[in-house]
């Protein structure tokens, strides 16, 4: 894969969209990677629930919600979204569709037979515990990968809490302590539960051996001194002083060690956790921001009209920078993918590989299109009423900008996803639905000016490779080569749509201030 000038785009290298020409001052390059932010306050509560493969996650869930480990059940690489509902529900959030898929709640409840899995599964229960908190069981972590542990670290930065499960015939792997010290860094609840694993509490020894290789009997044992030792406080200090070697910052997780079917000092740790936080959102979110009614007037001296010059020059170096950063990330996904191709997972495991991948790339470009949009919109605001603008202010401003996205044909169905198809093309799905379907862990109502980009694979294209007939890795790395190509030129291409919409609807909320004296929003 060549970046490079992208047809239909502008790339044009102009000194004067340099921001530090003229306009605010910039606050920096965009990130290669998700920043590790802090809990937004209109977040719904939930518990993140993850951890390797045999680890019993599923038992330990079913045991606290009090119910069948069958109903827990998700195709694989899918996220389980488990919410409270009056009457029990279950519904499939599929890529390519605009509507859900339901069928049963019950165990015994056949889903859908779906070209692709779904990115996650919703069950709705008449489950009280699930009043204070939502729990979001996620895809094995020895399986998630490099995209794939972004991917949670947003879930569980979003939601508040981790719940970590681990066998004790299990170790933390390098990739999970690197997800640990990455939450660790966050304002996010961690607790871990040791379960038995497949040998019990005790730890099996291995037979001694001598040179020819022949078993040995095990040496006398001598007559124990002081008192006994407990394995399951000696399984769960191993684990423990292996966490802290690496992410001291944990040392005040919560450990609880699994001896029955029931987890009663876990429920009360979860519920407590639940009462302080959502007391602690609810206190800390006002209820009406300073300018939400009221007057606001233009400053006594307004910019000159050349103003609405400095405008597009930021906003075209803005988008320039985040197409520029994007193409780097697909770079980067390029390289994870033939690599994985050739000495992973093969043919078979591209679609879901590759999905992942474009899941993290979904998050890492709605990050950045809106920090970019924030620093365009808040820039240019306080240029005309002045800084600092008070919350309610900025917030009448985007809602005014939201509005008048529709009025130019650059900003008509901003709502669309990007599937890759089995041809290697993109094909468009518009739709706020389709949007809906994309997310592991949907959160709260954006607030943001633009809409998210979603990026998925199509069911098509997973059929495709998961064939038998389909395993040759050169032409799965041909085939990579050209999507991922693809999907650079659309989303560079819609970045820099977003942004011209931007900008327009921007120009005329500000104008029509200049023009009156005062915010008509």
């Amino acid at each position: 894969m060549k970046p490079g000038p992208l047809p239909g785009v502008d790339m044009t290298d102009d000194p004067s969209d340099d921001p530090g020409t003229a306009g605010p001052p910039r606050r920096g390059p965009c990130p290669h990677h998700l920043r590790v932010a802090e809990v937004h306050l209109d977040e719904p509560l939930a518990v993140v629930a993850a951890g390797p493969a045999g680890a019993a996650r599923r038992e330990v869930l079913a045991a606290l919600l009090a119910i069948p480990a069958g109903m827990l059940v998700v195709p694989a690489g899918s996220c389980l979204l488990v919410r409270h509902a009056r009457v029990a529900t279950r519904a499939a959030y599929v890529p390519g569709y605009r509507q859900p898929h339901s069928y049963g709640a019950d165990q015994a409840a056949a889903g859908p037979a779906l070209a692709r899995a779904p990115r996650r599964v919703e069950l709705s229960l008449p489950e009280p515990l699930l009043r204070h908190f939502a729990v979001l069981d996620t895809p094995d972590t020895d399986t998630l990968g490099v995209a794939g542990g972004r991917v949670l670290l947003d879930a569980v930065v979003r939601s508040g809490a981790l719940l970590f499960v681990i066998g004790a015939d299990q170790t933390l792997t390098a990739a999970e302590l690197h997800l640990l010290a990455e939450v660790a860094r966050a304002s996010v609840r961690v607790l871990f539960v040791v379960t038995p694993g497949a040998g019990g509490w005790e730890a099996s020894e291995a037979a001694a051996t001598d040179d020819t290789g022949v078993s040995v009997p095990p040496p006398p044992v001598r007559p124990a001194v002081g008192p006994p030792v407990d394995p399951v406080a000696v399984t769960v200090a191993a684990h423990r002083a292996t966490l802290l070697a690496t992410v001291p910052a944990l040392a005040g997780a919560d450990w609880f060690p699994v001896h029955r079917g029931e987890h009663p000092a876990l429920r009360r740790a979860l519920v407590g956790w639940a009462a302080a936080e959502g007391l602690r959102r609810a206190g800390s979110r006002s209820p009406e921001p300073p300018g939400t009614h009221g007057r606001v007037p233009v400053v006594a001296d307004p910019p000159g009209d050349d103003w609405a010059d400095r405008l597009e020059r930021q906003t075209r170096a803005c988008a320039r920078a985040v197409r520029q950063h994007l193409a780097l990330e697909l770079a980067a996904i390029h390289l994870r993918v033939v690599q994985e191709i050739v000495f992973g997972v093969g043919c078979a495991g591209l679609p879901q590989l590759l999905d992942r991948e474009l899941e993290a790339l979904s998050l890492l470009a709605t990050d950045q299109q809106d920090r970019a949009a924030r620093e365009i919109v808040e820039g240019a605001a306080a240029q005309v009423f002045g800084a600092p603008l008070p919350e309610g202010v900025r917030q009448r401003v985007g809602a005014a900008v939201r509005w008048g996205l529709a009025d130019h044909p650059s900003g008509q169905e901003l709502d669309r996803v990007l599937l890759v198809t089995r041809t290697a093309g993109v094909a468009m799905l518009p739709g706020a639905g389709a949007l809906d379907a994309l997310p592991g862990h949907p959160g709260a109502l954006r607030a943001e000016v633009l809409p998210p980009i979603g990026i998925a694979l199509s069911g098509g294209c997973w059929q495709h490779w998961r064939s038998p007939g389909n395993d040759d890795s050169n032409a799965a790395r041909s085939w990579a080569q050209r999507a991922l190509r693809e999907v650079e030129l659309e989303v560079s291409r819609e970045v820099t749509r977003r942004f011209e919409a931007l900008r327009l609807s921007l120009d005329g909320v500000l104008s029509d201030a200049l023009d009156h004296g005062i915010l008509l929003a």
